[in-house]
Formats: C-alpha cells, structure tokens, sequence
C-alpha cells in the first residue's frame, strides 16, 4: 500500500476512535499506550477469527494444511531436514515451509507454526516441548593447537587467533564460567563471521579457536578435525525446545508434527552426548 494511503487510512481510524494511535518523529512511528491497546485487543480478535476458520475447515480434526517451521540453520541442516521428508510422506496432506535462520523469528508476526528454540525461554505466551541440551564449546584445530599451544585458562585466549561467530556472543568478549561465577574475557577476533558453519570451517582449516554450540561440532570432533579446549571452564549447557504459542486448541498438522518430531530429535541429541 502506499504510503500515503497508510497515513490517510490511519488518520481516519484515529478520527473515527477519537484517540491518538501514534507517535510521529522526524526518525521514526511509534506506538502510543493507546495504539498498543488497540493493537494487541485487534490481534486477538483477528486470532480468534483464524481459530474458527481453521475449526470450520476442520484443520483441528485432520492433519491438513501448510505448516511452517523454523530453526537455526545448522540445527535445521543436521536434524529438521533428515525428518522431514518421512513426515510428508506420513501426512500426505500437510506441505512444510521451513525457514532457518540464525534470529530469533516472532511466531505471530512471521504466521510460523513452530520454532526449534536454543536457550532459556523468557515468553509465558509458549509452550515448550524440551528436547534436551547442548552447550558452549571453544575448539580448534589440532594443527592450530600444536602450533600455537593449548590455552589453559579463559586469559591465556587474548594470545591466540580467534574465530567468533556472532550469533553467539560478542566479537570481542567471550564468556565463561569460574566455579560458581561467570567471568568476561576479551579475544582477539582474526575473523568474525555471521554463521557457525563459517566459524567451523575457518576453525577446522586452522585460523585460530571459536567458540559455538557442541552439536555443531559433533561430526568435526568425531572425526578429529576438531578438538575441544578449555573444557573446565565452559558455560551451562542450554536447553534445546520446540515451542509454539499458547492457546485452547491445536492445529491437527502442528500436533502430529510435536508428536512425529519430538521423539526422533530427542534420540538426535541424546546421541550427540
């Protein structure tokens, strides 16, 4: 729509309401206490009208329908993408869009179905399947370490080449944990990369040690391009879930997904150690 279609349409609904929505600066519109207000009361009433469409259509009695899942990249690569052509075939009535990204993807406001969610949770609007965890790791290659040594505390890494990747913590900081508490320590980051793959690679062809998420790097370690350091000090392991939001009913194609998935991916992980 064009903007000054948008701008028309929203000043006739404050006309008609009789209320400011927004807030207009030079830089940007924002939402007033009022036009949150309306906002939120709209979606819910615009949710409700999707439940009962869906109800009428009988999307809560049979499997039916597209459904869309996201997932952090490497996870979805390594363990969404094996599962999900043996889904399709068991519910020849439900097409899967699956977006993997390595963000945080809002389930309302991207129409996503469900997400594979790594971390704590912090939005009592979910519901969590837990899966089971993965943690921290700083690695490097066997060649970078004999080379240039083996750090032995989280300080001795301001000597080394580091890879980050900065989908998991800052370029420069890295955190680690100390007995009880949690300590900072700065890195020199030879590459900075926004995806782990680009991370592993770099890492397994010796640029320097990178800190990422263990099943990412389960293969590598396996196969012993990879091996793990400063162990002693790593973070608490982080919690791998399924989540989708809150609400009286469920999708028919969403429930047989949680049921098909959740098993296989908690045997995935549980492999992985």
């Amino acid at each position: 729509m064009p903007l000054p279609n948008v701008s028309r349409k929203v000043a006739e609904l404050e006309d008609a309401l009789r209320v400011r929505l927004l807030n207009p600066t030079t830089r940007r519109v924002s939402l007033i206490d009022n036009g949150r207000q309306f906002f939120e009361s709209c979606r819910r009433i615009l949710d409700e009208l999707s439940e009962a469409e869906r109800a009428v259509t009988g999307e809560y009695h049979a499997p039916r329908g597209e459904l869309v899942l996201t997932a952090p990249i490497v996870f979805g690569r390594l363990h969404i993408v094996p599962i999900v052509p043996e889904f399709l075939a068991a519910f020849t009535e439900v097409d899967v869009r699956l977006q993997l990204v390595d963000r945080m993807v809002n389930l309302i406001d991207e129409n996503a179905d469900v997400a594979l969610r790594i971390g704590e949770l912090s939005d009592s609007a979910m519901v969590a399947i837990r899966l089971g965890v993965t943690r921290p790791v700083v690695c490097a290659s066997p060649a970078y370490l004999a080379g240039r040594g083996v750090p032995d505390r989280p300080e001795a890494l301001a000597r080394h080449a580091c890879i980050s990747f900065t989908g998991l913590a800052a370029a420069s900081q890295w955190p680690f944990r100390a007995g009880r508490m949690r300590q900072t320590v700065p890195v020199h980051p030879r590459l900075v990369v926004t995806t782990a793959e680009a991370a592993i690679d770099a890492a397994i062809a010796g640029v320097g040690i990178t800190r990422v998420l263990s099943y990412q790097v389960a293969q590598a370690l396996k196969e012993g391009r990879l091996s793990i350091v400063l162990a002693d000090f790593e973070l608490e392991p982080l919690p791998v879930s399924l989540v989708h939001l809150s609400g009286r009913l469920i999708p028919a194609k969403l429930r047989s997904f949680l049921d098909f998935a959740a098993a296989r991916l908690r045997s995935q992980l549980e492999s992985l150690g």
